[in-house]
């Protein structure tokens, strides 16, 4: 029996059409509306299940003056059930607007939790589980992509990115570049009958993609960042310090980059220069 004037967040599967909730389905018969991110797309699913729920597109492009009318609709006491293409909408699709205004106006929401590619393609990865963090889509241009990768290079954490696959050979490319000789997987049609895995350093699989161009949306999976401390003290410090100013660093910088290459705090470094001088 659902709640009058709920909004239900139901994850969709991702690929395989039989990774569906039973409580999804029943939820999906038993609401007044269906918002979803793509009517088209959508009702290959509803048909499949024999769903005859009349739909409402509520997608990117109108979010924002789409949950407005949804939320009238939910005041007046109506069920609203709200998917996404593929997934639990909010991760990187639509839904994040309609729920935020729904809890300004005391509207009850409820999660339907299901299939999800993040987590799938972390746990099918083979990478490390106990701490990770997921970023969604990188930005589309390199110079807005690079910045951003390079932000992220040193997080300890493994890393879970969404990519387009027009632009994953530039974006592995990127990671590359950023990252290093990391260990990275790439994970591609999640749960379908060619779902594969390919392993390697980012250089290694951009290579490869570049000879073979993928298909459908995939899933990069990149390993913790662990530092790697060079055997050295504070007298390779302090040359190497210089040795970056003399390339053209300023000395903040180049006792940033020791630090990092060391595996040690700035501020070591900075004492370090300090005894020095005495």
């Amino acid at each position: 029996m659902l709640a009058k004037g709920t909004l239900y967040v139901c994850a969709t599967p991702i690929g395989n059409l039989g990774d569906i909730t039973l409580r999804v389905l029943d939820t999906l018969r038993e609401v007044n509306l269906i918002a979803a991110e793509d009517t088209r797309h959508s009702r290959k699913l509803l048909q499949h299940y024999q769903i005859t729920t009349h739909m409402t597109s509520y997608h990117e492009h109108n979010e924002k003056k789409k949950s407005l009318e949804l939320l009238e609709k939910l005041k007046s006491g109506q069920t609203i059930a709200l998917i996404s293409d593929a997934g639990l909408p909010g991760i990187s699709d639509p839904g994040y607007e309609l729920i935020r205004v729904c809890y300004a106006e005391n509207i009850p929401v409820d999660v339907l939790p299901g299939p999800n590619a993040a987590l799938t393609a972390l746990v099918l990865s083979g990478m490390p589980t106990e701490h990770f963090a997921f970023h969604g889509f990188l930005p589309a241009t390199s110079g807005s992509r690079k910045k951003n990768l390079e932000q992220l290079a040193n997080l300890p954490q493994t890393q879970i990115f969404y990519e387009a696959p027009h632009r994953l050979v530039a974006t592995l490319q990127g990671i590359s570049e950023c990252f290093g000789e990391r260990d990275v997987a790439v994970v591609r049609e999640l749960t379908k009958l060619h779902q594969q895995v390919h392993k390697g350093t980012a250089l290694e699989l951009k290579e490869a993609f570049g000879l073979t161009a993928p298909r459908g949306e995939c899933c990069i999976i990149i390993a913790p960042y662990v530092p790697v401390k060079p055997i050295g003290g504070p007298e390779e410090w302090c040359q190497e310090v210089k040795e970056g100013i003399n390339r053209g660093l300023s000395k903040k910088d180049a006792m940033k980059e020791v630090a990092k290459r060391y595996g040690v705090r700035k501020p070591e470094v900075y004492q370090a220069l300090l005894d020095e001088e005495d």
